[in-house]
């Protein structure tokens, strides 16, 4: 399978890139098909240069760009791109969880503090500790514990 993505190149603290065709089993800065662009992020308006006619070769011939190549390509006016931009998954943060579950949970009738952020569980299934203690100590009255007998 082929993609189209970065391979960096540049010295240390200075990112250049090249847009490479290239074998996804391939190593990142292995061995590519073809170079069919430049992207220079470091500059002050971010630089990049691209063969539109080679690009759309290579995506016609069964190229997938990469989800950060198909979204610089897409910010610099290439058509197409949309399909290969995977979504991000956003997460909503504890305080909009928290709002969104208490609703639910006075809907219900359930007080909301049993109710967990994923609203799936409630304190009263959870498991109880096991008192580590309680499991130490011998069963039978006759019995020693090996452990209190070396400490002596």
């Amino acid at each position: 399978m082929l993609v189209i993505r970065l391979q960096r190149t540049g010295r240390e603290n200075l990112p250049t890139y090249r847009l490479v065709v290239a074998e996804k089993a391939r190593p990142v800065k292995g061995k590519y098909l073809e170079i069919v662009g430049h992207y220079l992020p470091a500059r002050d308006p971010a630089v990049l240069e691209k063969k539109d006619d080679r690009i759309k070769h290579w995506v016609a011939q069964g190229a997938i760009p990469s989800d950060t190549v198909a979204r610089i390509l897409k910010r610099s006016g290439l058509d197409g791109m949309e399909k290969f931009i995977q979504p991000y998954a956003k997460r909503k943060s504890k305080e909009a969880a928290a709002r969104a579950t208490a609703p639910a949970a006075a809907a219900n009738n359930v007080p909301a503090s049993t109710e967990t952020a994923a609203g799936t569980l409630k304190a009263e299934t959870q498991p109880q500790p096991i008192d580590a203690t309680a499991a130490m100590e011998p069963e039978k009255k006759g019995e020693t514990n090996t452990e209190d007998a070396t400490a002596a």
